[in-house]
């Protein structure tokens, strides 16, 4: 954690204490008693000093569903703007979406993700955004257990002595894989619900019963 000194703690908002208050409760040991957050990111670019989030898009999965009424999506105002990079996730500086600021994104994110597994494809750059915004607004980094597909995919890989391995798999390569549909690529919500769909598919082929065989 980044230090902080006495005063400075007391000095967080209470929204951080009551997020913080959730991991005082062990996870449950069951793979299926556990609530996952799939979570995915649109930012400006791949700079975590110089560029920024635009959006974040989360939903939740329960006993291998996904909890289709309680998702997650976020429009953050940024300043910093990368016409490149808004020709891939499609958010555009004039865009008509309701935006709202950082800090207040970040609030409600911690709010829904508690102190749940956070799952993502490749989701350290989703995480370390996430907490080079945080440290933007003086607080400490997120706190959550975390889980990659792309990590978690390549085991599966490990079963089979016929699939010739890759040393990197994207998105996409999981969606053929799995059969998933791409028609809302790169939005936040829409790369979430691809990446929870291959997450559902990998947990069905790995077979894990305890949350710490994944954790591993």
């Amino acid at each position: 954690m980044w230090p902080f000194s006495q005063k400075k703690q007391l000095e967080l908002p209470d929204f951080w204490w009551e997020y913080e208050e959730h991991f005082k409760e062990k996870l449950p040991e069951g793979v299926h008693d556990n609530t996952f957050v799939v979570l995915d990111t649109e930012t400006t670019g791949f700079s975590l000093t110089r560029d920024r989030m635009l959006c974040i898009g989360a939903l939740k999965l329960l006993d291998n569903n996904i909890v289709v009424k309680d998702s997650f999506e976020v429009y953050i105002q940024q300043d910093h703007y990368d016409s490149e990079s808004a020709e891939i996730h499609g958010i555009l500086k004039k865009s008509k979406k309701e935006s709202i600021s950082e800090l207040d994104a970040l609030k409600q994110f911690l709010v829904y993700a508690k102190n749940h597994i956070l799952v993502g494809h490749h989701v350290m750059f989703d995480i370390n955004m996430i907490n080079a915004a945080l440290k933007r607004n003086g607080l400490p980094k997120l706190k959550n257990k975390t889980l990659d597909t792309e990590s978690l995919y390549i085991r599966t890989l490990l079963i089979s002595t016929v699939v010739q391995r890759k040393d990197r798999y994207t998105l996409d390569d999981l969606a053929n894989k799995f059969s998933i549909s791409r028609k809302d690529r790169h939005t936040a919500l829409g790369d979430a619900f691809i990446t929870a769909i291959a997450f559902l598919r990998i947990i069905e082929k790995l077979k894990p019963e305890k949350i710490k065989d994944l954790l591993r």
